[in-house]
């Protein structure tokens, strides 16, 4: 699925089944918890933080998509098209960090 694909299925979702989207700043908060939870399961997984039993269902795939569902709701309701918005940020990063991170001594331990 193309990202264009996927925020088409996602606004064709919300418009069918979930009524109507919530407003920008939910979803900005509702991103925050998710990318919240993200963590949490990061922290356990590859941290030092020990499992909690209501954790250890958990799926990483399933919280990152969360986050990504998200972040495309608010996409769409913002007119920002994810496609074109990471080709201008990929064009950008060539520019900026081109040949920055390479030449950074902290990374080449």
């Amino acid at each position: 699925m193309t990202i264009e694909e996927a925020q088409r299925v996602v606004d064709e979702w919300i418009k069918t089944k979930g009524v109507r989207y919530f407003n920008e700043l939910t979803n900005m908060a509702i991103l925050t918890e998710e990318v919240g939870e993200l963590a949490r399961l990061m922290a356990r997984k590859y941290g030092e933080q020990s499992f909690k039993e209501s954790d250890k269902n958990r799926d990483l795939g399933d919280e990152m998509a969360d986050v990504l569902w998200v972040l495309i709701c608010l996409a769409n309701q913002t007119g920002v098209d994810l496609t074109d918005a990471l080709k201008k940020n990929l064009e950008k990063k060539d520019i900026r960090d081109g040949t920055r991170h390479q030449e950074n001594e902290k990374l080449k331990k």
